[in-house]
């Protein structure tokens, strides 16, 4: 079996980044984030990358840290109301935005690892998601044809993990990661915990070994908290 383990973000990361290439990066809101892989891409250097997540972290932390670089020249997420930079980086006219509904995009993602190259949905149509956009008639209703994406390269973060690339995900943290880790030629996943091969249950992976090529140990973490709530006693 190929060695897939590596010592750190940075080795895990070498000879794969180059300038312009497409990113799936996993996570939902700060949740299940590849946050050493992403700051391993930051203090890369790499540029004029189209970066495709559900959101684009917030401002310090996740993707938000690739904004504030200017590495990023394109965002195709479905929510990034929690960044003030990435606003001022449109407003400014220096990003380029793509907007999807939030199923749509998992869908669009999922697609990709597939090998399905499009689909047709009836989310959006009619509003400005379907501008420019192909649509057809199915059984008296129209559908708008949405594109699947596959990327050069997709960094995931899991629970755990094996030497074999089995990945299980925990809670949240599995809402986009699966279908990203499949949608690019390229999977590199971290994990808090690096187990041997054998030690996770077949009937528990989430993320087969075959789709990922590269594993870091990323432990520890830090808990991030996007949006402090409290309540009074």
């Amino acid at each position: 079996m190929a060695n897939k383990v590596y010592k750190d973000a940075k080795s895990a990361l070498e000879g794969v980044l180059h300038d312009g290439m497409m990113v799936m990066c996993g996570g939902f809101g700060l949740v299940g984030i590849p946050d050493k892989l992403i700051h391993a891409v930051r203090d890369s250097g790499v540029k004029n990358l189209t970066c495709v997540s559900n959101n684009a972290g917030i401002d310090g932390e996740g993707l938000g840290l690739l904004l504030e670089t200017g590495q990023v020249k394109k965002m195709i997420s479905s929510y990034v109301g929690e960044n003030k930079t990435f606003a001022k980086l449109y407003l400014e006219g220096k990003l380029e935005i793509e907007f999807n509904p939030q199923g749509t995009l998992a869908e669009r993602c999922r697609a990709g690892g597939a090998g399905i190259p499009a689909f047709y949905t009836k989310t959006g149509v009619g509003t400005e998601v379907a501008k420019g956009k192909e649509t057809k008639v199915f059984d008296g209703h129209e559908y708008v044809m949405e594109r699947g994406l596959f990327g050069d390269l997709a960094l995931v973060k899991a629970w755990k993990g094996d030497a074999a690339g089995n990945l299980v995900y925990r809670k949240a943290a599995r809402n986009f990661n699966p279908m990203m880790a499949t949608a690019a030629k390229l999977c590199v996943a971290e994990v808090e915990e690096l187990v041997p091969v054998g030690a996770i249950d077949p009937d528990h992976v989430h993320t087969p070994g075959i789709f990922v090529k590269r594993i870091i140990c990323g432990a520890p973490y830090e808990k991030k908290i996007e949006q402090r709530t409290i309540r009074k006693a």
